[in-house]
């Protein structure tokens, strides 16, 4: 059977996303955490204004959840070690008569780094798909969302230190893992980006996620990470990189056109340089959620290159500084359930 993995940009039924739940990532203090809960409801209310949201909550933050999220939003309760849909969460695919499937790749907390705990998390993709009534398409190779990038057109962005992670798959080389993506998501090219941000090396990194680099916003078109500034280590890898993908072409065998998303101007927090970037955004029906990092002029700019990028599309920024603080961005915490997957009858529904 041939499984496709849709564009984002294709229409959506809805989108899911996890509530923060207690743990290593959410912040020590009350504070903190009621900063991380804020700012997980600020991108769900954003997203009501294109399409329905639903929010998977562990039971021990049912009722934090109640208090942050608007009426709107649907809550489904099931157990949580964390709180990034993107890489948890189900991959939706669909074949050749346009029957959809739920891609379940293995997921072990980004690579099994010894502050993790992934054991309920890994259950949330045949929990949705369950959800959904949609049947489960099992996958050997550890992989998250926030991995891989797709044209809808058969090609995949992915990166060498994710995909060929010897704490993810010590035992895959780039032609298993490419025939896994051709089984798995329709992939008949794949790009081998040979590296992420800096950042992302880090304890708490995912060692090179794709969507913290570059984006497919339509086919021949790649939105690409820049960081302008040579102070920042980025400034060299997002160089290289856009100098690779250049030499690049997609399934179509297009070369690709390039539009930069400059960085804004901050570069270090109290842990180091930032990762602070635009390419981090969601897709929804009729808009962008793009990341806002409190410099009006560089979040500006951001909406208007992805404006020109995403024709039609109205680009809403929300605040993600809070969400970058904890390991990622407005793509990491989403998940999109493409139109075609019909919703069942929730289990667990808390309203």
């Amino acid at each position: 059977m041939t499984w496709l993995m849709p564009p984002e940009t294709a229409p959506h039924d809805r989108l899911w996303m996890a509530f923060p739940v207690a743990g290593l990532t959410i912040g020590e203090s009350e504070k903190e955490r009621e900063a991380a809960r804020a700012a997980w409801a600020s991108v769900a209310h954003a997203v009501l204004d294109f399409e329905p949201v639903t929010m998977v909550v562990d039971p021990s933050a049912v009722e934090d959840a109640r208090r942050h999220l608007k009426p709107e939003v649907e809550i489904v309760v099931a157990p949580l070690d964390d709180f990034w849909m993107r890489d948890f969460g189900p991959t939706f695919v669909f074949d050749e008569q346009g029957m959809p499937g739920a891609v379940d790749w293995i997921f072990n907390g980004w690579g099994a780094p010894a502050w993790a705990t992934w054991g309920k998390d890994r259950e949330i993709a045949r929990f949705i798909a369950a959800e959904t009534s949609v049947p489960v398409i099992s996958s050997m190779l550890v992989n998250e969302g926030g991995a891989i990038h797709v044209d809808g057109e058969g090609t995949v962005i992915i990166t060498e230190t994710v995909q060929l992670d010897p704490g993810r798959n010590p035992y895959a080389d780039r032609v298993r893992v490419e025939e896994e993506l051709a089984r798995t998501i329709g992939a008949t090219k794949v790009i081998w980006l040979p590296r992420g941000l800096t950042r992302d090396y880090e304890d708490f990194g995912t060692r090179g996620h794709v969507d913290m680099i570059a984006t497919i916003p339509s086919p021949g078109t790649i939105l690409l990470h820049q960081q302008p500034n040579p102070a920042h280590p980025d400034h060299e890898v997002m160089r290289d990189l856009r100098a690779f993908l250049e030499t690049t072409t997609d399934a179509a065998g297009r070369s690709w056109t390039i539009i930069d998303l400059p960085a804004p101007a901050q570069l270090e927090d109290e842990e180091g340089f930032v990762d602070y970037n635009y390419v981090n955004h969601v897709v929804v029906n009729g808009g962008v959620i793009a990341c806002g990092f409190g410099d009006d002029e560089a979040d500006a700019r951001a909406r208007s290159l992805l404006e020109g990028a995403y024709p039609g599309r109205r680009v809403v920024t929300v605040d993600a500084r809070e969400i970058f603080a904890r390991g990622g961005g407005i793509h990491c915490i989403t998940q999109q359930q493409p139109v075609g997957v019909a919703r069942a009858v929730a289990r667990g529904v808390a309203r």
